[in-house]
C-alpha cells in the first residue's frame, strides 16, 4: 500500500486526507493520505524519505522550501520556485504545483477578470501571480513589507508595502496570506482593507473551511466572495492524478474527491 502525506505547519485543520482517501477508497486504489505537522521545513526531504512516503502535498509555509528539496522539478513550478506537490519517482523526489491551475478554474465563475489585488508575498502569491499574467491580467502586490516584493518587481504591474499602497480598483481581491486561519487578525490594517472593499467587485480567501474576518468584512459589504475550498478541490484533482500516475480517470477522482466536501 501506498503511503502519502501532507505537510505544513499549522495542518491540523487540512482536508487533504479526507478528499485523497476518498478517491483511493471508492476507487479501490491501495493507497492511504495523512497530515504531517512540521515545523521545521529544512526537514522536510528528510522526513519524506523517512515515511516512505509515495507523495504528498505541501501547505504553508513550506512551499519554497520544497522547491529546494527536489532532485527535480517539472512544468510552471519550475518557472516560479514554488511547490505544492511531491512525487516519489524510484527515490527521486519530483515537485510540481497545482495551486495555481487549480485557482484559475475556481474562479471562472467570476467571469472575465482583468485586474486582480493579491494580498500577501508569499509562495501561493507567486504562484498565482505568476499564472495570473499568463492569463493577461493586471497585477497588484501589497504585503506588509518591501522586502518580499522583489520576486514581483519585474512580473506584477504595481508592487505595495502597506505604507506605499496606492489605491485603484479592481475586479479581484485575494488573500494569499494565513491571516484569519488560526486567529482574527486581517490580512493588511484595516483602514487598508475596507478602501480596498470598497473598490473592488469580487473577493477571494486562499484559506478553506471558515468565514474569515477578511471574507466577514466582504459579506457586510455585499461583495460577492468565495473561501479557498474550490481552489483545493481543483489542485488535489490535479495532485491526485500526479500520485496514482494517471492512472485514474479524472472524471472518477472528481466524483469522489468532490464527495468528500459534504463529510
Amino acid at each position: 500500500m501506498k503511503l502519502f502525506a501532507i505537510f505544513g505547519n499549522p495542518v491540523e485543520h487540512s482536508r487533504s486526507p479526507l478528499m485523497h482517501n476518498s478517491v483511493f477508497k471508492n476507487l479501490n486504489y491501495r493507497a492511504c493520505y495523512t497530515r504531517v505537522h512540521l515545523s521545521d521545513g529544512l526537514k522536510l526531504r528528510e522526513t519524506f524519505f523517512s515515511l516512505g512516503l509515495s507523495g504528498a502535498n505541501v501547505t504553508v509555509p513550506h512551499k519554497e522550501v520544497a522547491f529546494e528539496a527536489c532532485d527535480e522539478v517539472r512544468g510552471f513550478a519550475k518557472k516560479i520556485g514554488v511547490v505544492n506537490t511531491l512525487v516519489n519517482e524510484n527515490g527521486k523526489l519530483v515537485g510540481y504545483n497545482t495551486d495555481a491551475d487549480g485557482f484559475v478554474c475556481s474562479i471562472k465563475e467570476f467571469g472575465r477578470i482583468k485586474k486582480i489585488l493579491i494580498l500577501g508575498a508569499g509562495g501561493t502569491a507567486k504562484a498565482l501571480a505568476s499564472r495570473f499574467v499568463q492569463e493577461d491580467m493586471e497585477v497588484t502586490i501589497l504585503n506588509r513589507s518591501a522586502d518580499k516584493l522583489t520576486y514581483f518587481k519585474n512580473l506584477a504591474q504595481f508592487c505595495y508595502s502597506w505604507e506605499e499602497f496606492k489605491l485603484s480598483s479592481y475586479d479581484l481581491v485575494v488573500n494569499t496570506t494565513s491571516a484569519g486561519l488560526k486567529d482574527e487578525e486581517l490580512p493588511a490594517p484595516k483602514e487598508i482593507i475596507e478602501v480596498i472593499l470598497d473598490n473592488t467587485v469580487f473577493v477571494a480567501d486562499a484559506i478553506y473551511g471558515k468565514l474569515t474576518p477578511f471574507l466577514r468584512l466582504a459579506k457586510n459589504k455585499n461583495i460577492r466572495f468565495k473561501d479557498g475550498a474550490d481552489m483545493l478541490l481543483e489542485q488535489g484533482i490535479l495532485a491526485n492524478d500526479l500520485f496514482v500516475n494517471h492512472e485514474l480517470d479524472l472524471v472518477d477522482i472528481r466524483k469522489y474527491m468532490s464527495r468528500s466536501f459534504a463529510i
